[in-house]
């Protein structure tokens, strides 16, 4: 079995394609898989796909010709074709032969939660494959890759993909990690709507070293206040550039506390810290999945 976590992007969404430096960390949730062969002549791949322990993908495919014989979900399933013939362009050791092959993935989490059912699945299939999980993932989906860096290294890090990428693997233990919560938004953000919208401003130089230094600052913050000063600056930071209100004002402009998105902006999680009755006043404004910090992250 092959494992890989999934991630939450702390700082730096979206200026971390330019450059800058991130903070990430990996959640206990992931995607499992299973793969057995059996050397029956026919070059087929048997695909099942798990959410949760439940049945929701399976498709059968021959990746000698690349057809798709049978399936009960085609979009998808043109997708997990379209990876796997990548992935036998790029391996020296799979999908090579006339092996067949039976493969079981298991996303734990709900797969509108962000965490990175893709991610994860790249990472688990260069894994078995033995090919770069970064080249794979840029050729079938793009992006920074620092999600690719979580599923591999398995701890925090800080990430940096120009001018060439650099990863760091980090002991991120705030003393205040007990008063942060995350909140997820009810819905999956498109996050190529969000970096279509960035791809369109005009960067600096020194933008990008702006949330560099943050997420240094992030790194050195020993009190909560200090911490929370940090994300409402890294909010208002980027919602200037964007030109797009924040989540705080969208949502929970009365919220006693910070609230600072992760990831695309407009769905999937946020992070915000404990107040007296937080967990009532979110549920009032219709978000009801909260987790503590140590439910959550790795």
């Amino acid at each position: 079995m092959i494992f890989s976590h999934g991630k939450l992007l702390l700082t730096s969404e979206y200026v971390v394609l330019d450059g800058a430096l991130a903070l990430a960390l990996p959640t206990k949730w992931g995607q499992e898989f299973f793969v057995s062969e059996n050397p029956d002549g026919k070059s087929l791949v048997h695909w099942t796909a798990l959410h949760q322990g439940k049945p929701w993908l399976k498709l059968t495919m021959n990746y000698r010709t690349g057809t798709i014989l049978n399936t009960n979900i085609p979009g998808s399933a043109e997708f997990i074709l379209k990876v796997l013939m990548k992935v036998k362009a790029l391996s020296d050791s799979q999908l090579k032969s006339d092996t067949s092959y039976s493969i079981k993935t298991d996303l734990q989490f709900p797969a509108n939660f962000g965490l990175g059912s893709s991610s994860t699945l790249m990472n688990n299939l260069a894994q078995w494959a033995a090919v770069d999980a970064f080249r794979l993932n840029e050729s079938c989906l793009g992006g920074s890759g620092y999600d690719i860096a979580v599923a591999q290294e398995k701890s925090a890090i800080l990430y940096q993909n120009q001018p060439e990428r650099i990863i760091q693997k980090i002991d991120f233990d705030p003393v205040f990690k007990k008063d942060l919560i995350f909140i997820h938004l009810n819905q999956k953000q498109n996050s190529r709507e969000g970096i279509n919208l960035y791809r369109s401003r005009e960067k600096s130089a020194e933008l990008i070293e702006e949330f560099s230094q943050i997420t240094r600052q992030v790194l050195e913050a020993k009190s909560l206040e200090n911490f929370s000063e940090l994300m409402v600056l890294h909010e208002n930071k980027l919602s200037d550039f964007l030109g797009i209100e924040t989540v705080k004002e969208k949502h929970f402009e009365n919220c006693p506390s910070f609230v600072k998105s992760l990831g695309a902006w407009g769905g999937d999680f946020v992070m915000s810290s404990k107040f007296l009755g937080f967990e009532d006043y979110f549920r009032g404004k219709g978000f009801s999945t909260v987790f503590a910090y140590e439910d959550l992250i790795y």
